[in-house]
C-alpha cells in the first residue's frame, strides 16, 4: 500500500508541474493503464498494457481544420434503380455540411476510374451537386482504379493542417484490376503514411467484404455494412460528421519495455515488434473518441524488488492547427505483492473487457475463413464457443456489450449454412472492424439488430440494470461504461492509470 500510495504522488506530482493552460489546451488525454497493477511476485505473469488517445470534447468548440475529401461511387451496373439514386442524394446531403474553405472532388469507377469533379473549394458547391446528379450506371467494378484516382485528387491539394480523407462505396466485387484483400491492405498501409484515411462502405449483399474491410482497417479509417439503399443517407452524413470533429492526426506510440519484460503482441492492430520495443501509429482522432494500443506482456518473477518497470511510454500526436508533432512520455509500473487474491482484486475490468473483445473477434475472424473454406461444421462449433466465452465474460465484468457480441456469434454459428450468412457475414465482419480500430459506430444499431434476429437481448443477472431491445431505433448499450469524453484527468492509484505529462512539442 505504501508504493502504491508513492506512486499516486509522484503522478500527481508530474501532472500539477504542467502548467494549467498547457492542459487545458490539448485536445487528447493520453491514459497509460495496467490490466493488472499488481502482479505476482513469485512467477512469471501475462498481463496487458493500455495506451489510450482521448479525443476531448471541449464546451467552447475551436475552429475545427478545413477538409479535403475525395467522395469514391461505384457506377458499375448493378448500381441501377435505388441504389445510384440514394448515393446520389446522400452525397449531396453530406457536402451540405462543408464550408467555403473546404475540398472536395468527386470520383467514379466502373471499367475504368473518373474525375467527375476534381478537387476544388466547396465555394463551387453547385457545380459540384450538378456533376454528381449526372451520375448514371454503367459497365464493371475497377475499385482500385477508383481509389487510386481519389488518392491522386486528395493529394492535389494535401496539408498538413487538413484532414484528408477518401469516403469509398461499392455494391460489387472488384473485377478489373487489382482484386484481392492483401493488395487493398497494403495499398491502405501505404495511404495512411500520406495521412490519408480511408471509410469503405459496402452496399448490399454482393460487395467484397474482406477486400473493403482490409482497406478501411490499415488506412484506419471506417467499413460499414448498408443492407438497404435508405440508409446511405444517415451513413454518409455520420461519416461526414466525424470528418469534421477530428482533433489529432499522426499519432504515434512507441513501448520501450526493460530486459525481461517480453512484448507478445499488440491486440487488433498492426504494430512493429523488435525486440523489447513497440510501435504503433494510428492517423486521425476526433472528439469524443478513444483509440487504443493494447499490449500483451510477459513479465519474469522476482522477489527482489517491489515494483516493476513494465515500460517506457511515447506517445506522439499533431494537432490539426500545428506543423510539428507533441510528445508526451510515462513509465508504466506495477506492485510486486505476494498474494495473488491481491492481484485479482487489483485487475482493471475496463481493459479486461477491451482484451476479451479483441480475443473474441480474432476467433470469429477464423471462424470466418473456415465458413469461407466450406468447413461449416467448425466454424459453427468455433462460433458457439466463442459465443459461450464471450456471454460468460459479459456476466462476469458486467458488460452488455460482450454479452451483445457472444450473441453475435450465437447467431453466425447458426448460420454459417443458411441462405442468410452473407448478411450475418457483412454485419458480423463490420462490427469486428469497429472493436478492432474503434473507429465509431458506424450503423452499429442497425446491424446488431441484423446479428440479433429483431429479438430482444436478455442478459443473465443483468437484468436490473440492461434490457437490450436489438431495434435500432431503441438499442442503448451506453450503460456499460461512461462515454470518453468525461473520463476524469487525475491519476487513480486503484486501477494503475497514470495520466501523462507533456514535455512540449518536438
Amino acid at each position: 500500500m505504501k508504493t502504491q500510495f508513492l506512486l499516486f504522488i509522484l503522478c500527481l506530482g508530474g501532472l500539477l508541474a504542467a502548467p494549467a493552460s498547457a492542459w487545458a489546451a490539448e485536445p487528447v488525454e493520453v491514459r497509460v493503464e495496467l490490466a493488472h497493477p499488481k502482479i505476482p511476485a513469485q512467477k512469471q505473469y501475462k498481463t496487458y498494457l493500455k495506451v489510450g488517445l482521448v479525443g476531448l470534447v471541449r464546451k467552447e468548440k475551436p475552429a475545427r481544420p478545413p477538409v479535403n475529401v475525395a467522395i469514391v461511387l461505384d457506377r458499375s451496373g448493378s448500381m441501377s434503380g435505388p441504389k445510384i439514386e440514394h448515393a446520389r442524394q446522400a452525397a449531396v446531403e453530406a457536402l451540405q455540411r462543408l464550408g467555403g474553405d473546404d475540398i472536395v472532388s468527386v470520383v467514379t469507377f466502373d471499367d475504368t476510374a473518373e474525375s467527375v469533379v476534381p478537387a476544388t473549394k466547396m465555394t463551387n458547391r453547385a457545380d459540384v451537386i450538378a456533376a454528381i446528379q449526372q451520375i448514371t450506371p454503367r459497365g464493371r467494378t475497377a475499385l482500385f482504379a477508383g481509389v487510386s484516382r481519389a488518392a491522386d485528387e486528395v493529394r492535389k491539394f494535401k496539408l498538413p493542417q487538413m484532414v484528408n480523407r477518401i469516403v469509398l462505396l461499392s455494391d460489387g466485387m472488384a473485377n478489373i484490376g487489382p482484386a484481392s484483400a492483401d493488395e487493398m491492405g497494403r495499398y491502405g498501409v501505404s495511404l495512411a503514411k500520406e495521412s490519408i484515411s480511408v471509410t469503405t462502405l459496402g452496399l448490399g449483399l454482393e460487395y467484397n467484404e474482406k477486400l473493403l474491410a482490409q482497406l478501411a482497417q490499415h488506412s484506419d479509417g471506417n467499413h460499414a455494412f448498408i443492407k438497404e439503399p435508405g440508409e446511405l443517407a444517415a451513413v454518409f452524413t455520420e461519416e461526414f460528421g466525424d470528418i469534421l470533429s477530428v482533433v489529432a492526426q499522426e499519432m504515434q506510440v512507441k513501448i520501450i519495455c526493460p530486459e525481461g519484460v517480453r512484448p507478445v503482441r499488440v491486440l487488433g492492430r498492426d504494430a512493429s515488434i523488435r525486440g523489447g520495443t513497440v510501435e504503433v501509429a494510428m492517423n486521425q482522432l476526433r472528439a469524443g473518441q478513444e483509440k487504443y494500443v493494447l499490449l500483451e506482456v510477459d513479465v519474469p518473477a522476482s522477489t527482489t524488488s517491489t515494483t516493476q518497470l513494465i515500460g517506457d511510454v511515447e506517445v506522439s500526436y499533431r494537432r490539426n492547427e500545428a506543423s510539428a508533432p507533441k510528445l508526451v512520455t510515462a513509465h508504466s509500473l506495477a506492485i510486486r505483492v505476494n498474494d495473488e487474491k491481491v492481484v485479482e482484486s487489483s485487475s482493471n475490468t475496463p481493459i479486461l473487457v477491451e482484451v476479451a473483445k479483441q480475443l473474441g473477434v480474432e476467433k470469429q475472424m477464423i471462424a470466418v475463413k473456415l465458413t469461407d473454406e466450406g468447413k461449416t461444421k467448425e466454424a459453427e462449433k468455433l462460433f458457439l464457443e466463442n459465443a459461450g466465452t464471450l456471454q460468460m465474460l459479459g456476466q462476469k465484468y458486467r458488460s452488455a456489450e460482450l454479452y451483445i457480441q457472444g450473441n453475435a456469434n450465437v447467431t453466425l454459428g447458426n448460420n454459417t449454412g443458411s441462405g442468410s450468412w452473407q448478411t450475418y457475414r457483412n454485419a458480423g465482419q463490420t462490427l469486428a472492424n469497429f472493436t478492432t480500430s474503434q473507429n465509431g459506430s458506424r450503423n452499429a444499431d442497425s446491424n446488431i439488430g441484423i446479428l440479433n434476429g429483431s429479438q430482444t437481448v436478455n442478459v443473465p443477472a443483468l437484468e436490473s440494470m440492461f434490457n437490450l431491445p436489438s431495434r435500432p431505433s431503441d438499442l442503448n448499450i451506453k450503460l456499460v461504461e461512461p462515454p470518453a469524453s468525461i473520463i476524469m484527468s487525475l491519476p487513480q492509484s486503484t486501477n494503475g492509470t497514470i495520466i501523462l505529462k507533456p514535455s512540449g512539442g518536438r
